[in-house]
């Protein structure tokens, strides 16, 4: 087991712009789109300020980040806004040490607290159902790509808020961006 590390996990700021490019570069292996990715929502009207949230240790260094943006949900009733985690990212050398952990439980009380409903990620299978996602397909809706099933999960904020919602994913031009 790692030593603990004292971090703080806060709104990020426009300080933290380089910091945040730097841990995805790191986390993904030169991990450009991802880098690219956050800039380009960022910028874009899908971008929430407040759900935009870093690790910070005890010196200020950005040790970690996660993002929520604005996706939507194609139904056959209409469009249904809901929200995107992704990316989310650790520095490698503070990594298993739960911050990613700690990064997605504030990043799910923040979604929360703004009173959003549901939230979608493309990820591990053996880390983001202990936060209480598990596969979309089981509430009826597909990821807008082919991918297998358990890597695209979803996660209800409020209990039966995909109740009747089966549809597909669809994300906004900067995804496509950085394919």
């Amino acid at each position: 087991m790692k030593e603990k590390i004292d971090y703080v996990i806060r709104k990020e700021e426009t300080v933290d712009f380089t910091g945040i490019r730097e841990i995805n570069l790191q986390a993904f292996g030169n991990g450009e789109n991802e880098a690219n990715l956050i800039e380009l929502i960022r910028n874009s009207e899908n971008f929430i300020p407040d759900l935009s949230l870093v690790a910070a240790n005890g010196d200020g260094e950005i040790i970690g980040h996660i993002l929520f943006s604005i996706i939507h949900l194609v139904t056959e009733q209409g469009i249904v806004p809901t929200l995107g985690l992704a990316p989310m990212a650790v520095n490698p050398g503070y990594q298993n040490s739960g911050i990613g952990s700690s990064l997605v439980k504030e990043g799910i009380k923040a979604c929360k607290a703004f009173g959003y409903d549901h939230v979608f990620v493309l990820g591990h299978p053996n880390f983001y159902p202990r936060f209480g996602f598990s596969p979309s397909s089981q509430f009826g809706i597909k990821a807008p790509f082919p991918v297998p099933d358990e890597v695209f999960m979803a996660l209800e904020l409020k209990k039966g808020s995909l109740t009747g919602l089966k549809g597909k994913i669809e994300y906004p031009p900067a995804f496509n961006a950085v394919s």
